[in-house]
């Protein structure tokens, strides 16, 4: 099934809003599962400035997005508009160090962290 254009142009905007993009359920002060509020909480943990955007608002972003990165579930972590993964990998990565790397090569860690 194709994503219709117009979701796709809202995709898009999003993860050209910043660096780090998390698709979630909720919000990162009030996450909406487990898995949204642990990777929220490791990029928080990292210091890094990211943009979260709540797919419980938009449902037709919700079902697009799973065809647009061909992932199934939420949350969906974004780094310079690729797919990182969901909460497993990210968490994952969190653990062994790979996910400040990444952040770090792309440069979205703040000086100050």
């Amino acid at each position: 099934m194709d994503v219709p254009m117009d979701v796709q142009q809202r995709i898009k905007k999003e993860l050209a809003t910043a660096q780090v993009v998390l698709f979630m359920k909720g919000t990162p002060d009030f996450p909406q599962c487990g898995f949204s509020a642990q990777t929220s909480g490791a990029l928080r943990k990292l210091g890094v400035k990211f943009h979260s955007v709540n797919i419980f608002e938009d449902a037709e972003m919700r079902e697009a997005l799973k065809q647009y990165s061909n992932w199934p579930t939420y949350p969906q972590l974004y780094l310079n508009g690729e797919l990182l993964g969901g909460c497993d990998i990210a968490m994952e990565m969190y653990r062994n160090g790979e996910l400040k790397e990444a952040l770090e090569a792309a440069g979205a860690l703040g000086a100050s962290v």
